[in-house]
């Protein structure tokens, strides 16, 4: 990865994420108890879901974002380190977030409306774009789509874990 990848996509990472992850923070909690009836009607499929995400209060989801928080910054110093498979699992990391992304954009459309997480999302659209272009040309066809599939499921079983984790500790307080 040259010197110039790792100052514009590897160190704003860590920027990106927050800036989004904090969006979320700020509201989610709100957001929900205040769309979780129509949420309800519209994806009743989704109820269970939308139930969880009810009761995730604040600080309990600003711990869970401190969690992942960290796992970002530990990918982000082992690439500076030039660990072993740093850049792969980095980038896994990257393309899961970028997912992520779209995920909210996709519920946005779906709702017709702002969802927690969207306005960061469309804003780094052009970030995770470069970044993804970047990561194709170092890592080629089923490399990128393993990569980009084991980022996205330890991305799926790290929530439930952040989210575990996060209820536990606001709990205690």
């Amino acid at each position: 990865m040259s010197a110039l990848s790792i100052c514009y996509f590897v160190l704003l990472f860590p920027l990106a994420f927050i800036l989004h992850d904090a969006e979320e923070v700020i509201v989610q909690h709100r957001w929900m108890l205040s769309n979780r009836n129509k949420l309800e009607e519209r994806f009743p499929k989704l109820k269970s879901i939308v139930n969880h995400l009810s009761t995730f209060d604040t600080p309990s989801f600003a711990i869970a974002v401190a969690e992942e928080f960290v796992i970002i910054m530990l990918a982000t110093g082992y690439v500076l380190i030039q660990g072993r498979h740093s850049m792969e699992i980095w980038a896994a990391l990257f393309l899961a977030f970028t997912f992520h992304q779209l995920i909210h954009i996709l519920q946005g459309v779906m709702l017709r409306g702002y969802v927690p997480g969207l306005c960061t999302a469309l804003l780094l659209l052009p970030y995770s774009y470069l970044g993804v272009k970047s990561i194709a040309l170092a890592l080629h066809g089923v490399e990128l789509m393993l990569w980009a599939f084991l980022g996205i499921l330890f991305m799926v079983l790290n929530l439930r874990f952040a989210h575990w984790i996060g209820k536990l500790c606001h709990q205690r307080t």
